[in-house]
């Protein structure tokens, strides 16, 4: 009877463990979509994969390597102005492209990796840094923008873009004390529905490709009259920052915007604008942080907008006609 007994214990105690090994396996954890933070899975994704925006940014090619390399093969020359503007003169070999194509071009229109440099180009210059920085975050990292635009190329194009928006009437409205950063607080949301971060890097780059840049332009004017509505970065060198600075406007040395650092600084319940001393770098900042989800803006070329003369007076980084050329176009 006692056998029988030890026997009859023994078994229970087997399928106990059996059953309990049963019911883990029919009942594991899953990770939902709803328990991913898709903002902070994105980040480390492109912070693990290059850091492109902390590192190589901005990509800017100048004019002279450009015009120099027309009839090379391995230079994928690609302007993203208007079809009219194309059509009253372009550098020659160079392919019309809407800037909500881009990504669909660079996918099943051509084969990237066949050149050597492939280099964007609008009007300004800044256009084109702003969606070279979405390609450059979507992998094709030979891809550039002319700085300066077709601006540099022609006089005449430099009149109807760079030459009628550079300033200097607004240098008496700046602000020469350091302002304070905010300190890190929450981070934007991001709904895609995937898991998989370079899912959702995709679904995030098709989203801004929709978006024309000119809705991310602001005017420093907009900013001078109304300081309040938005949270500006200057990301120019510090002795510029110190030589007169946007009102509000808060010092962030480029390459800094890592998880770690001052990207959760930035507040999400303002539009957080960016500017450099010609807009094109920050352009590049600024397609970053839309992609992340901020609601960021660019300020129209730079602190060149309001302190030209100031800029030009130091040897810093301002437009002037030494910039422009008289290269050849095809009409």
């Amino acid at each position: 009877m006692k056998k029988l007994s030890f026997y009859l214990i023994a078994l229970l105690i087997t399928l106990s463990a059996t059953l309990s090994s049963f019911s883990v396996k029919e009942n594991p954890v899953k990770r939902s979509v709803n328990d991913l933070d898709e903002f902070e899975a994105l980040v480390n994704y492109l912070e693990n994969n290059g850091n492109y925006i902390n590192t190589a940014a901005p990509s800017l090619l100048m004019a002279e390597e450009v015009k120099k390399n027309t009839k090379n093969q391995k230079y994928h020359i690609i302007d993203i102005r208007s079809d009219s503007w194309f059509e009253y003169g372009h550098i020659k070999n160079a392919h019309n492209v809407k800037p909500a194509e881009l990504l669909n071009y660079f996918e099943n229109k051509i084969e990237p990796t066949n050149y050597d440099k492939i280099v964007l180009v609008c009007y300004s210059g800044q256009s084109a840094a702003y969606y070279t920085s979405l390609l450059r975050l979507a992998g094709y990292d030979n891809v550039y923008s002319m700085k300066w635009g077709m601006s540099t190329w022609r006089a005449d194009f430099a009149e109807k873009s760079w030459t009628k928006n550079v300033k200097t009437d607004l240098s008496n409205k700046l602000e020469t004390t350091e302002n304070a950063k905010l300190p890190k607080g929450p981070h934007p949301v991001l709904k895609t529905g995937k898991t998989d971060p370079k899912e959702i890097l995709r679904a995030r780059l098709q989203e801004r490709f929709a978006i024309p840049y000119r809705e991310s332009i602001v005017k420093s004017t907009d900013i001078i009259e109304n300081p309040g509505n938005y949270y500006v970065i200057n990301c120019c060198p510090e002795e510029i920052y110190k030589l007169g600075h946007l009102p509000g406007a808060v010092h962030y040395t480029p390459h800094t915007f890592s998880s770690e650092q001052d990207l959760y600084t930035l507040p999400v319940n303002k539009q957080v604008v960016a500017y450099d001393q010609t807009g094109q770098g920050s352009a590049y900042i600024v397609a970053y942080l839309n992609v992340l989800g901020y609601q960021a803006g660019n300020v129209g070329y730079g602190a060149n907008s309001f302190m030209n003369k100031v800029l030009k007076s130091k040897g810093l980084d301002a437009f002037s006609k030494k910039q422009v050329n008289m290269y050849p176009v095809v009409e």
